[in-house]
């Protein structure tokens, strides 16, 4: 008796698992792996540009987080920016300017 019960269980099983991969198998419209990476923001009200990449070196401005502003390099944990906004270039800690992390739902 418990094999009978258990016989069309496994034949349900199995036609259902024959639909899955063709569900599976389509294609997403965008990769997000291709896509190019988020931009540079500010996450804090404002941060010190700096001469060095240095948190004792000197301040030679103040990037806040309405302004406009361009990476050219990193260094460790610094970025060597140039803000656009005022013309000021220097240094300033990756810890406050930062790229958000992009959520890839595969």
């Amino acid at each position: 008796m418990l094999g009978a019960l258990a016989l069309p269980a496994l034949s349900v099983t199995s036609a259902s698992a024959a639909t899955v991969p063709t569900a599976a198998t389509a294609t997403p419209a965008v990769n997000c792996h291709n896509l190019p990476p988020l931009p540079y923001e500010v996450h804090a009200k404002a941060v010190i540009i700096r001469s060095k990449a240095s948190s004792k070196s000197t301040a030679l401005g103040v990037l806040y987080k309405n302004h406009k502003f361009s990476v050219a390099k990193k260094s460790g944990n610094w970025l060597y920016i140039t803000d656009k906004t005022t013309g000021v270039k220097g240094w300033v800690s990756g810890t406050y300017v930062y790229r958000d992390v992009r959520m890839c739902l595969d």
